[in-house]
């Protein structure tokens, strides 16, 4: 896996139709700007709002996954999302003009082509790595889905089966090299149990669905009448049952190909934790809704780990963008440069030096940079969060409204590098801003706090 974030390299466009609402659809695949993730926009509104693949988008988990943001969905995601991680891409733009995603042929093989297709380009910037350091468990109750993550030099991942039925066999799935998911793992398809289908097409789901992209189970013999209303639903002229209890003897790409699938909903569904992880995962018993709960457990862990901060890379905004947007200046401009910078994050540093003036005082003989100074460095760092929202920020001046939970852990002294990294709690209305920040010096926390604050025009 390389080191450095990945976009593709040229625009490829895809069509096909919607697995649930059986709409023609067309995607576009764009490069994307370093740490800008993966983004979708709906090119079918007017507006063409942005949606992030992201656990803070997440909305709907029943048989796929789906992102919402502002009443605009992008659903059926976890194909394309398994392709594009499996791909080594950390930002690109997905230009869409439906709801929902192509089902093509069940699997995530033709995306994977498509993606080959545009090639790789690599960019100035560490890629996003989140490294298993000790392992860590999680069991759903209700799904009696287990997930234990270990660590491991690469990312590994084992997945198990087990859906007490007569013609679907417990089985297993392993994925040692994330290389490999083109030729094992991409082309394993959808399934879904005879029984099921009338339940999902009450619920209006499975609308563009065929024999062509999913597997169907039959565990109980089905009458004439009823294949007869099936072939309807599945426009096909003639249904037949295969001994091994497969609807239409479509022929099984390989004797697991339900583990395969599954392994690949967990790669989809775990994208949305924005980070590669370095670890072993092995897991019982996955559906998406499990999935899901298990990314929002891992990503408050992750959330806790220190930004990769690689002092090489070319800045967000260097020091200089910087003093254009806020209106602090030396000594008490205490941000040096950003590195990550989203619509929900901001990432800043502070290069901590016995130059600065407040060493002077604090304390002689045992320099330490006061907490006081800490908390407003990361304010500075947020600021340009909250100023990024605003046309002209050097017509803005930024005011605290609250500071709440702060912990200091560490001292910070001569020599330290703080990185600092704040995310919102909550939308930006009407100017204000609320976020949880934490200040790093390696990879230890020294600094966490609460911060809200409000930008008002120079009058």
């Amino acid at each position: 896996m390389s080191k450095f974030q990945q976009t593709i390299n040229q625009s490829n466009s895809i069509s096909g139709y919607g697995l649930h609402t059986a709409n023609e659809v067309k995607l576009t695949f764009k490069p994307g700007p370093i740490n800008s993730g993966i983004k979708f926009i709906r090119v079918d509104l007017v507006e063409k709002p942005i949606i992030k693949a992201c656990l803070d988008n997440i909305s709907v988990t029943n048989r796929r996954t789906e992102l919402k943001k502002n009443d605009v969905i992008i659903q059926t995601t976890e194909h394309l999302l398994a392709a594009i991680i499996c791909a080594n891409i950390d930002n690109i733009i997905v230009e869409i003009d439906s709801p929902e995603l192509p089902i093509l042929d069940g699997s995530s093989k033709i995306y994977s082509e498509v993606l080959k297709k545009c090639g790789i380009q690599q960019q100035k910037a560490r890629k996003k790595i989140f490294k298993v350091n000790k392992t860590f468990k999680y069991f759903d109750e209700e799904t009696e889905s287990e997930y234990i993550l270990e660590p491991s030099n690469e990312f590994k991942l084992d997945v198990k089966i087990d859906y007490n039925s007569k013609v679907l066999n417990k089985s297993d799935a392993k994925l040692n090299n994330i290389n490999d998911f083109y030729d094992k793992i991409s082309n394993a398809r959808t399934f879904v149990f005879l029984h099921e289908i009338k339940e999902l097409i009450e619920q209006g789901l499975i609308k563009g669905g065929n024999l062509n992209n999913a597997i169907v189970f039959v565990e109980d013999k089905i009458n004439p009448k009823d294949l007869s209303k099936l072939a309807k639903i599945f426009d096909k002229k003639d249904i037949k049952i295969k001994q091994k209890g497969i609807l239409n003897n479509v022929e099984l790409r390989y004797d697991n190909e339900p583990a395969r699938h599954k392994l690949l909903d967990v790669i989809g569904d775990l994208a949305l934790c924005e980070n590669h992880i370095q670890g072993h995962l092995k897991v019982t018993k996955p559906g998406h809704k499990s999935n899901i709960a298990f990314a929002k457990k891992l990503n408050k862990i992750m959330k806790k780990e220190a930004p990769i901060y690689d002092p090489n890379q070319i800045p967000i905004k260097d020091i200089n963008q910087i003093m254009e947007m806020l209106p602090h200046r030396p000594p008490f401009l205490l941000i040096d440069k950003i590195t990550e910078l989203s619509d929900n994050h901001v990432v800043g540093i502070k290069n901590v030096t016995i130059n600065e003036e407040f060493f002077n005082g604090h304390f002689p003989g045992a320099p330490v940079m006061p907490g006081v100074l800490q908390i407003e460095a990361m304010a500075q760092a947020g600021g340009i969060l909250l100023l990024s929202t605003v046309s002209e920020p050097k017509n803005y001046l930024t005011y605290f409204m609250k500071i709440d939970k702060v912990k200091f852990k560490q001292k910070v002294l001569p020599g330290d590098t703080i990185v600092f990294k704040s995310e919102l709690i909550s939308p930006i209305r009407r100017g204000i801003c609320h976020m949880f920040g934490q200040a790093f010096v390696g990879e230890k926390l020294v600094m966490e706090a609460e911060l809200m604050a409000q930008i008002k025009k120079i009058n």
